[in-house]
């Protein structure tokens, strides 16, 4: 077979077939399909390239870019693992300062959960996940989904099977978080412009109590026996801490000062003895002792990290930072930086799964 070209050398690099020389008779390297390790795969939404980034964390390679869908933002396992779950919305992209009377319409056909097949890294589902998805958890059988509807100011329950909302309650104004309590029984649901949190009783289906918190709540993590939250106030520079069971804060630390350290979200290890804060604007993200308080340690990781995730062995933290786009390995407890991979075009949320 006869090839014609149109230029009378060939560009090293496009080239792609195997054994073939340049010109002056160098090899011409041929392009590698990435080569997966057998290490647990780090999965990171990217707002807006629209995407999904696969990522080797033995070799670092990028194993592949999956379109999603519009915004895709928060990311979770079904508690098999064998299934990731993605908010999309159609909602305008906008920040805290931005007049959303200049923004263009929503475009209310891109909202809904993103079901991601992990074994053949397919997006096979799409399901209603009310107006403008922005985060979620999953309860604890992995059957009914808790979604913050932030333009609406709700959050809906919404049944996986089905793909229908079996239940939408009004809340405060510009939900974002959602965090199911270990025994699966109640559903913290942060309102970042009320400054305020939502507990939803999952029998019942109703809102039981709303906590007055620091001001912009985004995220919250329970300790593993679901006596104690933590929850970010990002304007505030601080991290609340709340007694479970009288639904109150009973302690607020102090990250950095306000407007430059902004916690967005926050991270307990498996024990509970660390609590990692990753501190948008700030660049960093904090390592605090859980038993005083105090902060250990702190890494600057890139521009904007949000999402935040550990290993399966507890000993990587990895940070997906917006405007780098790009992933931050952090070995740990040394809190050093290990690795930065490109990802998409503003990581949001980020996942860690064992193959």
């Amino acid at each position: 077979m006869r090839f014609a070209f149109s230029s009378r050398w060939m560009l090293t690099g496009l080239l792609v077939i195997a054994g073939c020389k340049s010109h002056d008779n160098t090899p011409i390297a041929k392009e590698t399909t990435p080569v997966a390790s057998g290490a647990p795969k780090i999965y990171v939404t990217n707002e807006v390239s629209g995407d999904l980034s696969i990522i080797d964390s033995g070799n670092w390679n990028v194993l592949a870019t999956v379109p999603l869908g519009k915004r895709p933002r928060g990311i979770h396992a079904s508690p098999d693992q064998k299934t990731l779950y993605v908010a999309l919305s159609g909602t305008p992209i906008s920040g805290p300062d931005v007049d959303e009377s200049t923004l263009p319409p929503p475009d209310k056909s891109a909202d809904g959960i993103g079901v991601f097949d992990v074994a053949t890294n397919k997006l096979v589902r799409i399901i209603n996940g009310g107006s403008d998805p922005e985060n979620f958890d999953i309860s604890l059988d992995g059957k009914q989904l808790y979604v913050s509807n932030e333009d609406i100011s709700a959050v809906s329950i919404i049944d996986i099977a089905s793909g229908a909302i079996v239940k939408s309650l009004k809340i405060g104004a510009q939900p974002e978080g959602v965090k199911r309590t270990p025994d699966g029984k109640q559903v913290y649901v942060t309102s970042e412009e009320t400054s305020e949190i939502a507990v939803l009783d999952v029998v019942a289906g109703k809102i039981i109590s709303t906590i007055k918190v620091g001001h912009r709540p985004r995220t919250v993590a329970f300790t593993p026996d679901g006596k104690y939250a933590y929850v970010n106030a990002e304007n505030d520079g601080t991290v609340s801490v709340l007694d479970t069971q009288k639904h109150k804060v009973i302690k607020t630390i102090q990250i950095g000062q306000a407007g430059l350290i902004k916690p967005m979200f926050v991270l307990l290890s498996p024990d509970a003895s660390r609590l990692y804060v990753s501190t948008g604007r700030g660049h960093k993200v904090f390592i605090i002792d859980t038993a005083t308080n105090a902060i250990l340690n702190s890494v600057e990781v890139g521009q904007r990290p949000w999402g935040i995730a550990l290993s399966p062995d507890g000993k990587t933290l990895y940070s997906a930072n917006g405007p780098s786009n790009d992933v931050t390995a952090v070995a740990l407890p040394e809190a050093t930086v290990i690795k930065k991979i490109k990802a998409g075009t503003g990581p949001w949320g980020i996942v860690v799964l064992k193959n």
